[in-house]
């Protein structure tokens, strides 16, 4: 996972109703209308939040007749765990402005 799509997951993930929809499609995959009365708000807004999630690839769809299901991208979800976990190690970055005398402690 390149840094623009963990900054793509991260951003979608930081909004508490999407957080949320994450955490209930943990138990099992929903249609928009299931979850309108868990958030009370219109199912133009659950699907925009729906839309966002899976841009970013977190979550999948699926018809079943007129129906679309959405279930959680595992891969995806273990992809953003992997990278958060591998992260760069930018505490060089405290030497340089010590260096140049510039670091600052807080106490």
């Amino acid at each position: 996972m390149d840094s623009r799509q963990l900054v793509t997951a991260l951003k979608a993930l930081a909004d508490p109703t999407r957080l949320k929809i994450v955490s209930l499609l943990r138990h099992r995959s929903c249609c928009i209308c299931e979850l309108v009365p868990i958030f009370e708000i219109s199912q133009p807004a659950v699907s925009k939040h729906m839309s966002r999630l899976k841009q970013a690839g977190l979550v999948v769809e699926s018809r079943k007749g007129q129906w679309v299901f959405y279930a959680l991208n595992d891969e995806r979800l273990r992809q953003v765990q992997e990278a958060l976990g591998n992260l760069p190690d930018y505490s060089g970055e405290f030497e340089k402005l010590a260096q140049q005398g510039l670091l600052v402690t807080c106490e």
